[in-house]
């Protein structure tokens, strides 16, 4: 954290569109600007992995589990705003017949199977983006650097550092390079206005102000418990886990990055711990840790504007349990 707060609370959330989903220890809310003067609020819920399966509880597997149930989260949640922001907005122009001939065919049913599918894709590009391609790039860059190359004048040990450092910078700078690309949407610019709104909000409760939108506008906006500080935090652990990876196994490189994808829970296990240490504490270790992260929310989180503040308000007001369940820690602990 940019400086000590008066108390660490477990309450985190997610920026939507025009909206904001908090999550609490014993609700989630998401909260909706669905006019200048209206702001749409609904509970939601799903059952957690660890609430069934009680290995998941376990540490590492807490991560995993946590990963997931934030995904499931997540998209619940934004599927709500999206709906919401949809039926807010001005229909201009008339369907034309071809889309009331889907609507009527169809309905909702079309826009799940095309979610479902734009997911898959979405998936394996990702996979082939962050995991095939890096490894593939290095392999054609051996044909040039000798300190590549995995034969029988090389340390097999230096080839896998060098491909570990590689691998891991090459998906560092894709990822920032990807989140650059789309915060210069109007879209995109909006949602992590909100993302600054959530982190802003938060502060200000943990630094037990009142919750105004002229007190929360004063807070930072880069907090260390963020989904952009777990992405970067599993890229780096991810150099670390790919040195205990050969180059080549068994002498087929396309098996390393399918060693790497396997590995993938072990990465969130280990990245999730870290995160959530860096929510508990505020110490000079968490602040090193948390460092790149809050770099990367340069890009991720803007400031603003007041209606969205008042919108992260509404939503972390409708989260806070009055027991104070949610308080993990206090100042410099």
């Amino acid at each position: 954290m940019s400086k000590k707060t008066k108390k660490i609370t477990s309450i985190g959330g997610s920026a939507l569109i025009e909206g904001i989903m908090m999550r609490g220890p014993k609700k989630s809310t998401v909260c909706v600007r669905t006019s200048p003067d209206e702001i749409y609020s609904e509970d939601i819920s799903i059952t957690t992995i660890p609430s069934k399966y009680k290995i998941f509880k376990l540490p590492f597997l807490r991560g995993i589990a946590g990963l997931i149930d934030s995904m499931r989260l997540s998209y619940k949640s934004l599927m709500l705003s999206a709906d919401k922001a949809i039926e807010s907005a001005e229909i201009e122009e008339e369907p034309s017949k071809f889309e009331k001939w889907l609507d009527e065919k169809f309905g909702d049913k079309l826009v799940k199977v095309l979610m479902v599918i734009a997911s898959v894709i979405g998936v394996a590009f990702a996979i082939g983006l962050f995991f095939f391609l890096p490894s593939f790039l290095f392999d054609l860059l051996s044909n040039i650097i000798p300190a590549f190359r995995a034969d029988g004048n090389s340390n097999p040990e230096m080839v896998r550092l060098w491909k570990s450092i590689f691998e891991g910078v090459l998906k560092i700078v894709l990822f920032l390079s990807y989140i650059v690309i789309v915060s210069q949407t109007p879209d995109m610019k909006r949602v992590f206005m909100y993302h600054g709104a959530e982190h802003k909000t938060i502060f200000c409760y943990e630094n037990e102000e009142e919750l105004t939108v002229e007190n929360v506008r004063k807070q930072t906006r880069f907090h260390p418990r963020c989904g952009t500080s777990f992405m970067v935090i599993m890229l780096i652990i991810g150099i670390l886990v790919g040195l205990l990876i050969p180059a080549n196994p068994f002498g087929i490189a396309f098996l390393r990055p399918v060693f790497k994808i396997l590995l993938i829970p072990l990465v969130c296990g280990l990245g999730y711990e870290l995160i959530k240490l860096c929510g508990k504490h505020d110490n000079v270790l968490t602040r090193i840790i948390a460092a790149p992260g809050l770099w990367a929310q340069r890009i991720t989180t803007k400031e603003p504007k007041d209606d969205m503040i008042e919108v992260a308000i509404k939503a972390i007001e409708s989260v806070i349990p009055e027991d104070g369940s949610d308080i993990v820690g206090g100042c410099g602990c």
